[in-house]
Parts: structure tokens; C-alpha cells; sequence
């Protein structure tokens, strides 16, 4: 016994099992009752019909002249709030919405489909019971008998735009019945006239000012009320002028001060510049600003040269021998200073690779008794220029022309063989000036850094190669495999090709010797024929002679049983 089977099972060991069973049931019930789940969607399929909708009566040409139309009545009334006198006010309606007390509002008429209702009709007729029962008729819905077909109220969506714009409409759907006041600022609605649908929701709009009140009575309205709602209207319009203020003569006129100019600066100002903008123009300034101090650089920076890692300082003459110099040396010494400080500056501002920071801060060191001179550019395009110059009267001096590359190179290999480095003096001097000794060090010098680069490389390489084996192993794999394929394709080919080969000399051998056999068979033939006959022949001949000796046997045989019987017969007779 152990301790699990004293215990028993435990709760949550049987709610796992009870968990995969679960499990196994759903996913064994998907699995077998998926026809069935096809099956129980027995209503067929139809696709949703088409929305129909009414036809708008207000386009969005429409629509954006009645906001214009607002725009520039709210731009009106502010530029008459500006010049801060109200006299005007007055004139100018607010035409915002505001919430006011208005009638209850009429909700949309109905809309009701006639043949529905002949087809409620047609079934309602078709299961009606016996007249024997009694009772009331069926109900059915009221038919319009003015046409061979049903008539379809269309719905149509009001227009507003077909009207003035801001008109108020008056009529007995407003507060006050009949028509309203022309101060009145209740919104009533539009589309009361005499042709107007019936059933449509009436439209809201708004017209402080009274535009067009000339279509604003109601159908049945009579020529007394309309007479009545022009004394109204009279009465209304002296009102309004009465309150109106006194006018004054009083007029300013003020020049605007500001030129063109400045308005179009300050437009400018006003104008939020985009980022991407902003950006673009930050790159473009710090190429520009990259570029022209790159045209300030030495040539080798320009145009991306290799610069050495070390400069070597003791070219110049110490400070005691250039006190007995002649022009000629104090220009040359001028010249290696030069390029000494050029050679350091580009070290200092444009490191070499590997170099180190504690070699860049000795060399600033330098600058401080030594500064660096910048020229300007017209300074160093002046230079130039004389470089220019002096190199043409050399070359013409001296006969030089356009030298191919391979004379180049000839004659830098000629100059680069008679520099040789010294690795004592840490210095490059001329190789006829140097002796047996520094020419072997200096050899020694050359192998041994041959040496260590090639063992860098070969470093390098074997990272490379342990890197690309790497990236590759499973190319390189799947590549020897293929190789592999391939090769045993091509023994293939090869045996097949030399079976190939050799079927066909074969053939062709067998295509010249298949008639001399046919030949030699047939006279084989033709021989076993005729000795074929002989035989039969003889065998004929042979069966006659059988027969006949058979025959004379018979013969034989027959003469001697009768003396035989001849014999016994005279014995016999003998006797007695």
C-alpha cells in the first residue's frame, strides 16, 4: 500500500482528469457533428436588397452657398462691432441658433405603401370564412380608385435653398395663429405655400428683417386677413424707424500707415513654418556650413587622401642653424613649418583610424606656441593660382607632359625605392646614403611588420571565416549534398552514355552481319530440304522393299506349313 492509495484521489487531480475529458468530448463533437451544424441553417440565403432613399433636394453646392451665406453675415456684423459704434447694430440680425419657446413640433408624416396594402387586402379576401358564420365583413384596408394603379406618396426632403435665404415663413403652425409680427423672433416653418407636399416636416428657418413677407399667408387665409396683415406690417415698419437714433455727421477716416512690405512680413510672421521645413532648411544650412569649411582644408582632407599616423617634427632645423640661412632655405623652412601645423590640425580635427586620445591632446599642445592660421578664401584661391602658375613653368621649363599612368607608377615605384626607413633613427632617409647595416635593420623592419599584418589578417580572415561558416553552414551542407547528387548524376550519364555507345555499335555491327546470317541460314535450309527429300525418298524406296519382303516371308511361310501338312499327311498314310 502507499501513501497516494491511503489518501485517495485528489480534488484536483480529478478536476484535471474531469477538464481533458471535457476537452476531448467538445473537440471529438466538432470534429463529427460539423454536417449537422451545416444542415440546421436550412433558410436559404438572399442577399439584403438595395437601400432606397428619397432624392435630396439640396445638393452640397447648396449647402456650402448657405454656410458662405452665414460666414458673411457673422463677418458683417463683426466688422461692424470694430469701429465701436452701435448705431449700426440695429440693422444687423443675429441670426445664431438660440433656444427659444416654440410650438410642438410636427413629426413626419406616415409613409404608407399602397401595395402592401392591396396584397394585406387580396390574402385578407382569400381566407375569409363562410358567409353562414355572420358576424362583420373582413376588415380591409381604404383602396384609392382614382387610377389603374396604386398611388406612391413620394417622400422629398425640404428645400430651403429654393427659398430667399433667412426667410421666415408665417403661418398658422407658429405660436400666434394666422401670421406673426415682423419683430417676431420665433422660428417658424418654411414650406406652408400653396404647393407645398402634403406629409412633409416643415423646415425651420429664421428672418428677423422680413425680406420677402409676400408668400407668408397660409392657403386658407382670406383677402380680409392678408389686408389686415398689411396695415400690421405698416404699422410695424413706422415702429421700427421710429426707434431708430438720430443721425450724426460725424465721420473718420483713417489711412492705413503700414507699406506693403510690412504687411507682407507680418503675414509671413503669422504663417506657422511646417517641421519637416524647418529641418530640411536646419540640414541644408550645415552642408553649407560643412562645405565651406571643408574648402578651407588641406587637399588631402578635401579629397579624402591617406594622412600619416605619425608627423615627424625633426625635418626642421634646430633654432641655432637658422640664423645663417639664405632666402632661399628661410622659404623652405617656412614651407615644412606650414606643413607641419597643416599636418597636426588635420591630425587634431580629423583623427586617423587607431589613433588615440592622449596622442590627439599632445598634439594640441603644439597650437599653443604654434597657432593655427586660417586664410581666408580669396587669400587661398590667390595661392592656388600661383601654384597653378609656377607647376606650368616647371613643366614647360623642364619638358614634362601628360604622363600616362603606368610612367606614373614607374616613377613613383623608381622615388619610393630610394626612401628607406630607419628603424634606429625612428626616421626615412635617402637608401645610396644609408649603410649595409641600416639596410639590413631596415629590411629586418619591413619583414617583421609583412609579418604582423599578415597575421592580422589572417586573424581577421579566420573571424570572417568562422563567422560566414556560421551564416552559411547549412548552404555549405546542403551545397556538398547537391555537389554530391551531381557527381553521381554525371557517373551515371557517363556509364549510360558509354552503354549507350556501345548498344549502338552494336547495332551497327549487328545490321551488317544480320544479312550474311540470314544468308547462311537460308542455305542451311534449302540443304536440309533437299537431303530432307533424298531421305524420304530412300524411305519410300525402303518401305516398298519391306513390303515386298514381308510378302515373300509370307510366301515362304505359307509353302512350307503345306509341306508340312503334305508331310504328315503321307506319314500318316505310311503308317496305315
Amino acid at each position: 500500500m502507499r501513501q497516494q492509495d491511503l489518501d485517495g484521489e485528489l480534488r484536483s487531480e480529478k478536476e484535471e482528469r474531469e477538464r481533458k475529458k471535457d476537452k476531448q468530448k467538445l473537440k471529438q463533437r466538432k470534429e463529427n457533428d460539423m454536417p449537422l451544424a451545416m444542415l440546421q441553417n436550412l433558410e436559404p440565403e438572399r442577399k439584403r436588397s438595395k437601400l432606397v432613399l428619397p432624392q435630396p433636394q439640396i445638393s452640397d453646392h447648396e449647402l456650402q452657398q448657405v454656410v458662405k451665406l452665414g460666414r458673411a453675415s457673422e463677418i458683417a456684423k463683426e466688422v461692424a462691432g470694430e469701429s465701436g459704434v452701435e448705431t449700426t447694430d440695429a440693422l444687423l440680425a443675429d441670426y445664431s441658433i438660440t433656444p427659444q419657446v416654440t410650438a410642438t413640433p410636427r413629426t413626419p408624416a406616415p409613409f404608407t405603401d399602397r401595395i402592401m396594402q392591396e396584397a394585406q387586402n387580396m390574402m385578407a379576401l382569400t381566407h375569409v370564412d363562410t358567409p353562414l358564420k355572420g358576424g362583420i365583413n373582413t376588415p380591409l384596408h381604404e383602396s384609392d380608385f382614382s387610377g389603374a394603379l396604386p398611388k406612391s406618396a413620394s417622400i422629398t426632403t425640404p428645400n430651403t435653398v429654393i427659398a430667399t435665404p433667412f426667410r421666415t415663413q408665417r403661418g398658422g403652425d407658429s405660436n400666434t395663429p394666422g401670421f406673426a409680427t415682423p419683430a417676431s423672433n420665433a422660428l417658424v416653418p418654411l414650406g406652408k405655400t400653396p404647393h407645398a407636399v402634403v406629409g412633409q416636416t416643415p423646415t425651420l428657418v429664421r428672418d428677423k428683417l422680413s425680406i420677402n413677407p409676400e408668400d407668408n399667408l397660409n392657403v386658407g387665409e382670406t383677402p380680409a386677413v392678408y389686408r389686415n396683415y398689411q396695415k400690421q406690417l405698416k404699422h410695424s415698419l413706422r415702429e421700427g424707424l421710429a426707434t431708430l437714433p438720430v443721425p450724426r455727421n460725424d465721420y473718420e477716416i483713417v489711412v492705413p500707415e503700414h507699406d506693403d512690405h510690412e504687411t507682407t512680413e507680418t503675414k509671413s510672421e503669422n504663417v506657422v513654418e511646417d517641421q519637416a521645413d524647418v529641418d530640411a532648411r536646419a540640414i541644408a544650412e550645415e552642408n553649407a556650413k560643412r562645405q565651406r569649411e571643408l574648402e578651407k582644408r588641406s587637399q588631402a582632407i578635401q579629397r579624402q587622401l591617406p594622412r600619416p599616423t605619425e608627423v615627424n617634427t625633426k625635418i626642421l632645423r634646430p633654432q641655432s642653424e637658422k640664423q645663417n640661412l639664405t632666402d632661399m632655405q628661410k622659404a623652405e623652412e617656412l614651407i615644412k613649418h606650414e606643413m607641419i601645423t597643416m599636418l597636426l590640425f588635420d591630425s587634431v580635427k580629423d583623427p586617423v583610424p587607431g589613433q588615440s586620445q592622449n596622442k590627439i591632446e599632445q598634439l594640441q599642445n603644439y597650437f599653443k606656441s604654434n597657432p593655427y592660421e586660417e586664410f581666408k578664401k580669396p587669400d587661398l584661391e590667390k595661392a592656388s593660382n600661383l601654384i597653378k602658375e609656377e607647376m606650368d613653368v616647371v613643366k614647360e621649363g623642364m619638358g614634362h607632359g601628360d604622363l600616362p599612368m603606368d610612367v606614373y607608377s614607374q616613377v613613383w615605384q623608381e622615388c619610393l625605392g630610394q626612401v628607406l626607413y630607419l628603424p634606429s633613427q625612428n626616421r626615412y632617409t635617402r637608401a645610396n646614403l644609408a649603410s649595409k647595416k641600416d639596410r639590413l635593420e631596415s629590411a629586418e623592419k619591413q619583414l617583421e611588420q609583412n609579418r604582423r599584418h599578415m597575421a592580422k589578417e589572417a586573424k581577421r580572415c579566420a573571424k570572417i571565416e568562422k563567422k560566414l561558416k556560421i551564416l552559411t553552414g547549412g548552404y555549405q551542407a546542403r551545397a556538398q549534398a547537391m555537389i554530391k547528387q551531381l557527381q553521381d548524376t554525371y557517373d551515371q550519364i557517363e556509364q549510360n552514355s558509354l552503354a549507350l555507345s556501345t548498344f549502338k555499335f552494336l547495332a551497327e555491327q549487328e545490321a551488317v552481319a544480320i544479312p550474311r546470317r540470314l544468308e547462311s541460314l537460308q542455305e542451311d535450309v534449302r540443304r536440309q530440304m533437299e537431303r530432307e527429300k533424298e531421305l524420304q525418298q530412300k524411305y519410300a524406296k525402303l518401305c516398298e522393299e519391306l513390303d515386298q519382303a514381308q510378302q515373300e516371308i509370307e510366301l515362304y511361310e505359307s509353302t512350307e506349313q503345306i509341306n508340312e501338312i503334305t508331310e504328315i499327311a503321307e506319314t500318316d498314310e505310311t503308317s496305315n
